[in-house]
């Protein structure tokens, strides 16, 4: 059944995830998912991710993280849609709960969070929150 919104989905699976307290959630594979499961890895909000090879689409597997029980990710929200694209400039990207959270965004540099694209001076659309 096809998807009409990947990212959403994949942050549903997600979400679901940890809070049914799973250690992993297997995703369709896409090159946007596993940009935005490497940046949620090097913010440690995942442990880790991989790739299982299939005949008919490859599944991306995330591997949760938490401590003492409690799951790193405690939110996410999706900010632009297929309706209604939300762009910032490189003077208006948002911080998320004060700079504890992330903001994702799609730029002309590939995925990046609000931090990298404040450092490179570059905007662009703001996909999700997460916190």
């Amino acid at each position: 059944m096809p998807v009409t919104d990947p990212i959403a989905d994949f942050l549903t699976r997600v979400r679901n995830a940890v809070k049914a307290k799973k250690r992993f959630v297997d995703i369709p594979a896409s090159n946007t998912k596993l940009g935005l499961a490497n940046l949620l890895k090097d913010n440690n909000f995942i442990r880790d991710f991989n790739v299982i090879e299939d005949n008919k689409q490859n599944v991306l597997r995330v591997y949760l993280s938490y401590v003492d029980g409690t799951p790193s990710i405690t939110g996410m929200k999706r900010i632009s849609t297929p309706g209604l694209r939300r762009y910032v400039g490189k003077d208006d990207i948002p911080r998320v709960l004060n700079g504890l959270g992330v903001a994702v965004l799609s730029t002309s540099k590939g995925l990046m969070t609000d931090k990298q694209a404040k450092a490179e001076s570059i905007g662009g659309e703001v996909l999700c929150y997460i916190w």
